[in-house]
């Protein structure tokens, strides 16, 4: 078998292993996928200052996410069907995270519940929330991850409405997948998936089913979730949040400066540069190009943390010092967890930490405190 030596051998694995529907819906971007592209080739496009003669010797990569200890400043964040591209696909990241070290982010849009996810890790997980019109479930799940123990709430702002993806409406994608006959035809080629996923009772939007009166099945859940997501929410409504819960609050989906400074209005304790990973405005910036413009006016009242095209730890390297205090990565995760389960997650995750130690040894640097701006080339031109 061939080593496992990078993000991109876990992902390879993972297009074998996973039904189409899935593996296209963590790959895809909305309209032309420019926005998705510059997430990766923006950061590429940095370069890092090599150092020598240096004492290297005796590096970390610790660090503090929220006043919490990480071995690294990298958190699992919210995807949607993490339980479809493996069965019970959530309480096996989480897991990985907690025994690696990092943060786990549970999505609204989860298979596996909130009450699956605490029933099965030992640590507070962080909670993401879509603000949907139906309030009194936003409440209802705000309370629910608050039982839970979860020790952070994740707000996401920019999806008031959908970003069409291409290839998710080619593909007809549901959870579970409908059964047409290319959806036979193609889960015919997956026998592991299916195998897995028939172990498992866990194969609907568990956060939803059972707890929004009329919803029972995949398709009331369609014709629910359809029009659910809020095209009217605003600062305030993100305010009146924020003060229903009492714990730590994150801002996710920001990605102007402007909008930097209402979210730190509000209340929160971190903001997430993010252009949720290409899937919404397709001609968007990617999120590195606009860190740093946040970074400067946010000037340290809460932390920013980044997402959108990370899959190395060079990747980590380059958004911390480019000003964030964190990051997040979505699909290089999901890459690890559909090849691997909880082992591919954590493949991925000490991969990232391996090449950000190595990197930071040959920028010249020892611990993430060192990190800044210096150890990166000016652009040409």
């Amino acid at each position: 078998m061939t080593a496992i030596t990078c993000v991109d051998d876990l992902r390879d694995i993972a297009r074998k292993r996973t039904p189409r529907m899935f593996f296209d819906y963590c790959e895809s971007g909305s309209w032309s996928e420019s926005t998705l592209h510059a997430n990766e080739a923006d950061l590429q496009a940095i370069k890092f200052r090599q150092r020598v003669a240096i004492d290297v010797d005796e590096r970390s990569t610790s660090a503090k996410m929220l006043g919490d200890d990480v071995t690294m400043p990298v958190a699992l964040a919210p995807t949607g069907l993490t339980g479809m591209q493996h069965a019970d696909g959530e309480i096996l990241a989480a897991q990985a995270a907690e025994e690696f070290g990092v943060p786990f982010t549970l999505s609204t849009m989860s298979i596996c519940s909130i009450e699956d996810v605490a029933e099965n890790t030992t640590k507070p997980f962080w909670f993401q929330l879509y603000v949907m019109r139906d309030r009194k479930f936003v409440h209802r799940l705000i309370e629910r991850a608050r039982v839970a123990g979860c020790s952070a709430l994740v707000i996401t702002v920019d999806l008031q409405i959908m970003g069409q993806r291409h290839r998710d409406v080619k593909n007809g994608l549901s959870a579970p997948p409908k059964p047409t006959l290319a959806n036979l035809v193609n889960l015919a080629t997956k026998p592991g998936w299916c195998l897995k996923m028939l172990g498992t009772r866990r194969r609907y939007f568990g956060n939803v089913v059972g707890h929004v009166d009329g919803i029972e099945d995949m398709s009331s859940l369609a014709q629910w979730t359809a029009g659910q997501f809020d095209p009217t929410l605003s600062w305030d409504d993100v305010r009146e949040l924020r003060r229903l819960w009492d714990g730590k609050v994150i801002i996710k989906g920001v990605m102007d400066a402007e909008d930097a400074a209402k979210a730190i209005d509000v209340g929160a304790d971190a903001i997430i540069v993010s252009n949720h990973g290409g899937r919404q405005l397709d001609g968007a910036p990617s999120s590195i190009a606009a860190l740093p413009q946040i970074v400067d006016m946010v000037g340290g009242r809460c932390e920013v943390w980044m997402d959108g095209g990370i899959r190395s730890g060079q990747d980590v390297l380059r958004a911390l010092a480019l000003g964030a205090d964190g990051t997040m990565i979505g699909r290089a995760f999901l890459y690890g967890l559909a090849a691997g389960g909880k082992t591919g997650v954590q493949q991925v995750l000490q991969i990232i930490q391996k090449e950000l130690d190595l990197t930071m040894a040959f920028c010249g640097r020892r611990t993430l405190g060192e990190v800044d701006r210096d150890i990166l080339l000016p652009k040409s031109g």
